[in-house]
């Protein structure tokens, strides 16, 4: 029999359990035409690279199927009709994959990642353990920029005011 995987976007508004029901339904409707389902995956809300019917988002779902021609023009069918799937591929191949596929097991090497240094969790410019390099004036502490204006906080304090600083001018005299 031909092997096929068939991976649909649902809308952005359904729940989860929405989108996974969606996929439930595919899949009886394939077994109904005797198709078998080897494998159904929920990929989650992912992002879109464009707008698809004003939706920046969608549910994906992939399917291995075991099935003939038929079946598969009768999923795609409905699939064309139903209201809620954005966007549709079915692709004939070789073999089928075994085990989680690509995208599942990439999310579950990342959630494994240690997560200590770099961005806005612990990195070097928000309370890392690296000092910060001397300003140019010698002052400790760093000018993020490099400029050589002198820090608000660098100002003398016993400065006059700058209204007693005024020189009267000389045509004025009363």
């Amino acid at each position: 029999m031909p092997l096929y995987e068939s991976v649909l976007i649902a809308r952005q508004d359904l729940a989860a359990p929405q989108a996974e029901a969606l996929g439930e339904t595919f899949q009886a409707l394939l077994e109904a035409n005797g198709a078998k389902v080897t494998k159904r995956e929920y990929w989650g809300l992912r992002n879109l690279a464009y707008k698809i019917k004003k939706n920046r988002k969608g549910h994906y779902i992939l399917m291995n199927v075991e099935g003939s021609g038929p079946a598969v023009a009768e999923l795609e069918r409905n699939l064309r009709i139903h209201e809620d799937i954005l966007r549709y591929m079915t692709v004939r191949v070789d073999e089928l994959e075994e085990g989680p596929s690509a995208l599942v097991r990439s999310r579950g090497q990342e959630d494994e990642r240690p997560r200590g240094r770099g961005g806005f969790g612990g990195g070097d410019r928000f309370g890392g353990d690296r000092p910060r390099p001397p300003r140019r004036d010698g002052a400790p502490g760093g000018d993020r920029f490099g400029s050589d204006r002198p820090r608000r906080d660098d100002a003398p304090r016993d400065a006059a005011p700058r209204e007693a600083q005024a020189t009267p001018v000389q045509g004025d005299q009363s």
